[in-house]
């Protein structure tokens, strides 16, 4: 399977055709080329051997197919060397969070997912399948990817609301021995710990020597303020719609109280504008929109990273008044934390070795190599790299599946 994008200008009739939007409209394609992008999808199936003549055919169907069931039948293992199954990944959702559109259901969350998985073909040169399942039901969705998972090397989890993202993912990594992947949860927080990483060797600081402060408390949030513990940086509060995630308040979820109980070593309680004074970095992944004086009030030579899209939570130009470093969300920017940084590398790293799962250890590796990345070029504006810059992808990769090797989930 090899994924493509399709010009509908250049492409078969059957993807061209025009397709009236109500009685007597011009189509959508004729006045915005993202919907001509979009015609017919942006995937297609190709295959990888010649069907030429009956001999071809004898081989990659029956009778010479049954060679290779009946070999795979008595050794489980060869379905790595003889399918595709150790080179594919499933990229699958349920359509309850995505990008900054929510809950808008499966049919309405392919894009996406038919996007993510070019992604994956482009930049990590992995073949992915977009799943949209028609369930909200942990129970449910947990089943029905444990069903699916024989004909993948991997799953990625992708736009599924919190925190029901936190059990599924839980579960299916107790229940299957191949990598499964939130990627809004940690792809975030690979790409944040590496340009972070990056921000403070331009200021001679160790992440030890940094306190952060981040706006979200969902996936993302949860993610980022673990892998930057784990990073070892100073301390770090997270703050949702009510304030500071503390141990003082009453009023948490069991996710919040895990939180708790692992940041926050300063015991700050209140509004995320109070936490904000004296922090060294802000990172937002919530929206909304922090007022100028909270920025104004951070330590000298802070950073601040408003992923938020498309509105970053604080504007580069009010965070360029107060910020030595200003990185966000949006490719017209410069240090665009984008999770395609990550995931590709990441999953082509953990299915090269046949990695059981992924590590905590496999993640801070992709951070740290997705920082190297950079090298003598460290600048202000120049934290993270490009994602198209061609190093990125093998970097990573070649980082994830030393990590498995060493941490002893790699199978080869």
């Amino acid at each position: 399977m090899a994924a493509e994008i399709v010009n509908p200008r250049s492409d078969s009739e059957s993807r061209t055709g025009r397709t009236e939007q109500g009685d007597g409209a011009e189509p959508l394609d004729s006045f915005d080329p993202a919907f001509a992008l979009h015609r017919g999808g942006k995937m297609a199936v190709q295959a990888t051997v010649p069907i030429r003549d009956k001999d071809d055919l004898s081989l990659a169907y029956t009778p010479g197919v049954a060679k290779v069931c009946s070999a795979i039948a008595e050794q489980p293992d060869l379905v790595h060397d003889y399918t595709w199954k150790s080179q594919v990944v499933a990229v699958v959702t349920d359509g309850t969070a995505v990008l900054g559109l929510g809950d808008i259901g499966p049919e309405a969350s392919l894009p996406v997912m038919e996007g993510k998985a070019i992604l994956f073909k482009q930049f990590g040169g992995v073949d992915a399948v977009p799943i949209a399942l028609a369930c909200t039901d942990v129970d449910e969705i947990v089943e029905t990817v444990v069903r699916l998972a024989p004909s993948f090397g991997g799953v990625n989890l992708e736009d599924i609301s919190a925190p029901r993202c936190f059990e599924i993912e839980k579960r299916l990594q107790e229940r299957l021995d191949i990598p499964v992947f939130h990627d809004d949860q940690h792809g975030t927080a690979v790409v944040t710990l590496a340009a972070l990483r990056n921000a403070a060797r331009l200021s001679g600081r160790p992440l030890g020597d940094l306190r952060a402060v981040i706006s979200g408390a969902g996936a993302a949030g949860v993610a980022i303020a673990k892998m930057l513990i784990e990073a070892g940086i100073g301390d770090v509060a997270v703050a949702d719609r009510k304030g500071v995630v503390s141990r003082d308040r009453g009023d948490l979820t069991p996710i919040k109280t895990e939180l708790a109980s692992f940041t926050n070593k300063a015991g700050i309680s209140g509004s995320l504008e109070s936490a904000l004074s004296g922090a060294d970095v802000f990172i937002g992944v919530s929206g909304g929109t922090v007022p100028e004086p909270a920025v104004a009030s951070m330590a000298e030579g802070a950073f601040v990273f408003a992923m938020a899209n498309p509105n970053p939570e604080v504007h580069p130009e009010i965070a360029h008044k107060y910020a030595a470093v200003v990185a966000t969300g949006r490719s017209d920017f410069p240090n665009q934390i984008n999770n395609v940084l990550a995931f590709p590398g990441i999953f082509a790293g953990a299915l090269q070795v046949r990695a059981s799962r992924i590590t905590e250890g496999m993640k801070l590796a992709a951070a740290e190599a997705l920082a190297s990345v950079v090298g003598d070029d460290l600048a202000a504006d120049y934290v993270i790299p490009s994602p198209f810059d061609e190093r990125v992808a093998p970097a990573v990769t070649a980082a994830v599946a030393a990590a498995a090797r060493a941490e002893g989930v790699a199978r080869r």
